[in-house]
């Protein structure tokens, strides 16, 4: 079952499991997988949420016997990936880690995803249990839309990330600029026509972001390509794209999953991608929280811990958990 909202809409919607029909997809950060939740996309009311059983006793335990990395650990790890970014002149490579929580009886998911929607009524926000694994997430950042009628595609650039109450510093502002350019780049290779915005202030919870947002015109038949080409993009990877990939996977102490992968949803009037980075996994006797950070030459590992810190808190504060 899957239960999800868009961003700046309180409609609640799942799917009805009995079409053959498939407009719900998950893909993970590497691509290697796909989580597809069959039906039609139809809206639920609020009192037939209430009724729904959704409880702990349908998540499965948590049997990995995974160790979060201590803040010791990923201070350790980042002066590698500081050196790894020196030596080859990267502009950037995200690091990320899990935040695993264990201190609670049980999870009050359906209380849980409500907060969640209350507090970020600007993001994707979901939940889904398979039977085999469990998440819940929201976040704002779109990879991807489409018009299929007037063919408009948008997307954004969105990464730097500090507190609402201070000031962009050089290291933000340069960490946002190749994120930029990545996507100005590929969508120029598909249309001659490509509006930008000037950069802004995107809030998001206790913290805020820079993004700029980029609007085209595409054939439908480049669509597919150019979801391919952006995702991942410098915002969750690092540039250039194939060696930070590469460098991720031996860098990062646990594997990404779904985690900084993107949520396909087709509906009759358009398609849309969202990144799915606030994110956790559920487990009836654990939550594995995801977090991560663009990591650049000027970076202090320092803050970079209290980054991932508070970006933890845009689900871990929204737990209903006894």
């Amino acid at each position: 079952m899957i239960y999800f909202k868009f961003p700046f809409d309180e409609k609640l919607y799942s799917t009805d499991e009995n079409s053959n029909e498939n407009n719900v997809n998950f893909y993970s950060f590497d691509g290697l997988r796909q989580i597809d939740f069959n039906g039609k996309i139809i809206e639920i009311h609020q009192e037939k949420f209430d009724l729904t059983t959704i409880s702990n006793d349908l998540l499965v335990e948590d049997s990995n016997h995974f160790i979060a990395e201590t803040k010791d650990e990923y201070l350790h790890h980042l002066d590698k990936v500081i050196g790894v970014i020196k030596e080859k002149q990267l502009p950037k490579l995200v690091y990320s880690r899990r935040k695993i929580f264990t201190d609670f009886n049980q999870i009050d998911l359906k209380e849980s995803f409500k907060k969640l929607c209350n507090s970020y009524p600007n993001a994707f926000r979901y939940i889904f249990i398979n039977g085999e694994t469990s998440w819940m997430g929201a976040f704002s950042e779109v990879l991807g839309k489409f018009n299929k009628k007037t063919h408009t595609f948008e997307t954004m650039s969105l990464a730097g990330t500090l507190p609402v109450s201070e000031n962009w510093t050089e290291k933000e502002i340069e960490e946002q600029k190749p994120v930029s350019s990545y996507i100005r780049n590929i969508l120029k290779k598909y249309s001659e026509t490509l509006e930008e915005s000037e950069t802004y202030d995107h809030i998001s919870g206790n913290i805020k972001h820079l993004r700029t947002d980029f609007k085209t015109k595409i054939q439908p038949e480049d669509l597919d390509t150019i979801i391919s080409e952006l995702h991942p993009t410098p915002a969750v990877c690092g540039i250039p794209k194939d060696f930070c990939k590469e460098n991720i996977l031996k860098l990062e102490k646990f594997p990404r999953e779904l985690y900084a992968g993107y949520i396909k949803i087709e509906t009759e009037e358009s398609i849309q991608y969202f990144v799915n980075l606030r994110c956790s996994k559920l487990y009836k006797n654990a939550i594995h929280l995801f977090v991560g950070g663009g990591i650049t030459a000027q970076s202090n590992p320092e803050k970079e811990w209290i980054e991932t810190e508070l970006k933890s808190e845009a689900v871990l504060k929204n737990l209903v958990i006894s």
